[in-house]
């Protein structure tokens, strides 16, 4: 038994929790739906606010309904109980015989039927059909005639203190309620103090409220389906050239700049779409100035270098014939001479730099990646930075994680990410030392240049990679940098799909972080490195942190190669 009874409580909690989460889901749905339609949201609104009104004016009506056929009914009630006093004072006119009272209150109370029945046909009044009651106080079988018993005693103490009252009263005859208007009067013209009651059914009244209702509630019923299907349509076509817009203005957003909206009639929906249709153009056409601004640009760019190149060749030539002749040279020339050398090569590498840029906003470039291991690239970017560090008076520390660290990448871009990067952080190192940490895990390989040199004032962390930008114009470069490192490197990391972020704080140095997935089609998790660095935490409230989001990690076990 009670094993039944644990089987049946699961079975129905079961059933509850089905219930529960089906009612959630559609109270989930239901807020969806009012979330995302203004045409559900305000036939919604209609139809609550509709409901309301017709309630309020149903009950109106009703309760006025009602007052009135009560209030009709009881003035002729008490009209024809009049009337009827009159009738049985005459009939009980001078009675003495005690002994003969019942007798006489049974013929008067026929008396009274017949009366009415000759009048008004069918035992009828004014006020309806009625029952007559006659008694002589009390409700005493032999002093009274006609049911008595339906006259409730608070009404019977009135009409015994020679008061005309009237009182509305439900009685169960037999299993069958039925409400009566009753009406009692005194009878005065007799010694014996006899009280006259005359029982109206509210059958009639009832069912004339109960249609009342019933008409009230479907027509109130028919007036909101109405009004709903009113409201939706005329909602409908506010809200479809609405919807129109908005999928027109997501075409455009898309990239489909002929896209317009059509215009018909001179309403404000349509003045909305000539609107639209305007600033529609108006952006079209600064789209394509500043495409053909830019096109231009990227062409003078290109053929600039290009057009450079063969100069440059020439004046390279004869350059590195005149510093092989140096020592041959006073010092003053043969300084100018390394000098020119030195400038040389910064152009070179900055119309290399240039070249790459325009070929990456030309969109041109392709990614060459493979699957290889990112360790030696790291130590190649530190190899080749190492002399620059050295003349700086910089140690390059290396962190690597123990095994292979393989994604697919491309080898020439990375290195060159990362050689800006030392770089970049030997230049502000103020001698002191940059750290490379390699780090890893199943969807992201990440790479951090920490360096503890001036650091970044806030909100230079997300104009370090804008072009040709420097923190401080005045430092003197070691490196003869063009300006373009970081925003080349930027764009890198950019085609791999990956992330390159800054962080730093004056006086506390700064850390860089490149982040790139695994694979070209896994999208990245979470970074294996922070961005601030465990040292930089206690002040990252005066920091500057660019854009992208900083990770709590665990950082896999690393050994450390001074490579400085």
């Amino acid at each position: 038994m009670k094993q039944q009874i644990l089987a049946f409580a699961l079975r129905v909690l079961r059933l509850a929790r089905r219930a529960g989460a089906y009612g959630r889901s559609r109270v989930v749905a239901f807020g969806t739906l009012w979330r995302r339609s203004l045409q559900f949201r305000v036939t919604a609104s209609t139809l609550a606010l509709s409901s309301a009104v017709v309630f309020v004016l149903g009950m109106v009506l009703q309760n006025q309904i009602i007052t009135r056929l009560t209030e009709t009914k009881r003035q002729a009630a008490i009209a024809q109980t009049l009337q009827v006093v009159s009738t049985a004072e005459s009939e009980l006119v001078g009675i003495s015989d005690q002994d003969a009272l019942p007798d006489r209150l049974q013929n008067v109370l026929k008396k009274i039927t017949s009366t009415s029945s000759d009048d008004q046909g069918s035992g009828a009044s004014a006020a309806g059909a009625f029952e007559p009651v006659l008694t002589a106080g009390g409700t005493s079988s032999t002093d009274s005639a006609g049911p008595i018993w339906k006259v409730p005693d608070g009404l019977q103490r009135f009409a015994e203190a020679n008061q005309v009252a009237y009182q509305t009263h439900t009685v169960d005859d037999a299993g069958t309620r039925t409400t009566y208007l009753i009406v009692g009067a005194p009878v005065t013209s007799t010694g014996r103090p006899i009280q006259l009651y005359l029982l109206f059914p509210m059958t009639a009244e009832q069912n004339t409220v109960q249609t009342v209702q019933n008409t009230l509630l479907v027509g109130g019923l028919v007036l909101l389906v109405l009004l709903t299907g009113i409201s939706n349509i005329v909602t409908r076509q506010v809200v479809r050239p609405v919807r129109s817009a908005a999928a027109a203005a997501a075409r455009f957003a898309g990239g489909e700049l002929d896209e317009r909206l059509p215009v018909t009639g001179e309403d404000d929906l349509s003045r909305l779409a000539v609107s639209y249709n305007e600033m529609a153009a108006s952006i079209q056409h600064q789209i394509r100035q500043l495409e053909e601004f830019g096109t231009l640009q990227r062409r003078f760019t290109s053929d600039v270098s290009h057009e450079l190149r063969t100069p440059l060749t020439t004046v390279r030539m004869a350059a590195d014939v005149l510093h092989a002749s140096r020592e041959q040279f006073p010092a003053g020339l043969a300084r100018s001479t390394e000098l020119l050398v030195d400038e040389l090569d910064r152009f070179e590498a900055l119309l290399g730099d240039l070249l790459e840029i325009s070929r990456l906003d030309a969109g041109v470039e392709e990614l060459a990646a493979e699957l290889i291991d990112v360790a030696p690239i790291a130590r190649r970017a530190v190899e080749q930075v190492r002399a620059i560090a050295r003349n700086a008076g910089t140690d390059v520390e290396l962190e690597l994680p123990e095994g292979e660290t393989a994604a697919e990448i491309d080898a020439r871009r990375v290195e060159r990410i990362l050689r800006n990067l030392l770089a970049n952080a030997v230049d502000h190192s103020e001698g002191r030392p940059v750290r490379l940490t390699l780090g890893a895990n199943d969807t992201a390989v990440a790479i951090t240049v920490r360096d503890y040199g001036v650091g970044l004032r806030p909100g230079e962390a997300d104009l370090v990679f804008n072009r040709f930008w420097r923190a401080d114009p005045s430092r003197n470069r070691r490196t003869g940098g063009t300006g373009l490192g970081l925003a080349i490197s930027h764009e890198d990391a950019r085609l791999h799909g990956g992330l390159l972020e800054a962080w730093g704080a004056p006086g506390h140095g700064a850390c860089f972080r490149l982040t790139l997935p695994r694979r070209q089609d896994q999208p990245v998790a979470e970074s294996p490195l922070p961005l601030v660095p465990p040292d930089g935490e206690a002040v990252n409230g005066q920091a500057s942190i660019g854009s992208g989001a900083d990770y709590s990690v665990v950082v896999p076990e690393l050994r450390k190669e001074d490579v400085g």
